[in-house]
């Protein structure tokens, strides 16, 4: 742990659409401070050199490992890329905060989960929306007892773009929903449903529509577009006793209560077993919610967590528990829609990353008989 009046050093990997974001971010936070940036692109590292003149300008990633000074590494580059990066990272002895996806395959996750708990590293994935604090208002609703049993959820994330290459627009936008989900229910889903097509006519899919089973008969559904004309950033409850909207793109009234629902009550004798209906009518406002940066929180969290050795709330496991999904969401359109069911138990999983863990130290003390040092990159 770091002594509380040293500044943690970070350095950025990625100044593309969104890592730009985290250097501005981490350049501002009284508590870190970016010590170098790592682009490829030599047009662009130039570009951002100009507008962080202290930092050190590396278009090699294993350069930017060897810098002083830096202790942890933002990973923003494309989602291909995020498990070669934060393994180099990991077995460099920096903490990572890799965006999301977390890495395009569950073994990847196990491994990085591993080599985490191997260097006694802080192992954090991006996932941004669990920082807003409208889903941190709808989440405190959820949790009250007059809301009643949930019925359903579903989510519109659409847009005109931005495409990308590396991965289709479930993986691209879905892990947001995913996450979200997994957060306010508690729990990840038990199987997945999911359909997609090209309709730009490139590889991957740019528009998905995705159904998950949550157990205690609660489902949810996503929509992810690149090729809808309407924005929408919109999350819908639907429970017995109200209704909760949370809005991203609406700044007045970004959460909306409905006080409204229907439940059934007990089939009485004249009705033959019959079941009826009462129908609960109230009133719909918006609760105050207060105004953050939800990045800045997420970074801020981060930071806390490297000080304080604190455990992050977007750890590796709830990463893994979200590409579990994507990736069952591929399998599922590859069967055009069939369910896929996520079956392995959390025992399980931390036994494999247990095995996995073993497997790098043995690695390790062999490669260090032999003099070499453990995955460079």
């Amino acid at each position: 742990m770091k002594n509380q009046s040293d500044k943690i050093g970070i350095a950025v990997v990625g100044c593309g659409y969104w890592g730009i974001n985290y250097l501005r971010v981490f350049n501002e936070l009284a508590g870190s401070e970016v010590v170098a940036i790592c682009d490829q692109r030599k047009e662009r590292l130039q570009e951002i050199g100009q507008r962080y003149p202290g930092a050190v300008l590396k278009t090699e990633l294993d350069e930017a490992l060897q810098i002083p000074g830096v202790d942890a590494i933002v990973v923003g580059t494309g989602a291909t890329t995020h498990f070669d990066i934060a393994k180099a990272a990991l077995s460099a002895g920096k903490h990572v905060l890799v965006e999301k996806p977390m890495a395009t395959t569950v073994q990847d996750c196990h491994d990085l989960i591993a080599l985490a708990k191997m260097y006694n590293r802080t192992l954090m994935v991006g996932h941004t929306f669990l920082y807003n604090s409208g889903i941190r208002k709808v989440k405190e609703n959820l949790s009250r007892d007059d809301m009643g049993q949930i019925y359903y959820l579903y989510s519109t994330r659409t847009n005109l773009g931005p495409i990308r290459y590396d991965v289709n627009a479930l993986w691209d936008l879905a892990p947001h929903d995913i996450s979200i989900f997994n957060y306010l229910l508690g729990r990840s889903p038990e199987w997945v449903s999911a359909v997609g097509a090209n309709v730009l006519g490139s590889e991957n899919q740019d528009v998905g529509f995705v159904s998950m089973g949550y157990g205690k008969n609660v489902i949810g559904n996503i929509h992810v577009s690149w090729a809808d004309p309407n924005k929408v950033r919109q999350l819908v409850v639907v429970g017995s006793n109200r209704r909760i909207v949370f809005d991203d793109l609406n700044a007045l009234e970004r959460v909306k209560i409905y006080e409204k629902g229907v439940v059934r009550r007990a089939p009485e004798a004249n009705t033959y077993g019959e079941h009826q209906f009462m129908m609960r009518d109230g009133d719909i406002y918006s609760p105050n919610v207060e105004i953050n940066e939800p990045l800045k929180t997420q970074c801020l969290h981060f930071l806390d967590c490297l000080a304080n050795d604190k455990s992050p709330l977007t750890d590796g496991w709830a990463g893994m528990e979200v590409v579990k999904v994507l990736t069952a969401i591929d399998q599922s359109i590859a069967q055009n829609g069939a369910p896929i069911w996520l079956n392995k138990t959390d025992e399980q999983d931390r036994a494999s990353v247990q095995d996995v863990h073993q497997t790098y130290v043995q690695h390790s003390a062999a490669a260090a008989s032999n003099g070499k040092t453990l995955i460079k990159g």
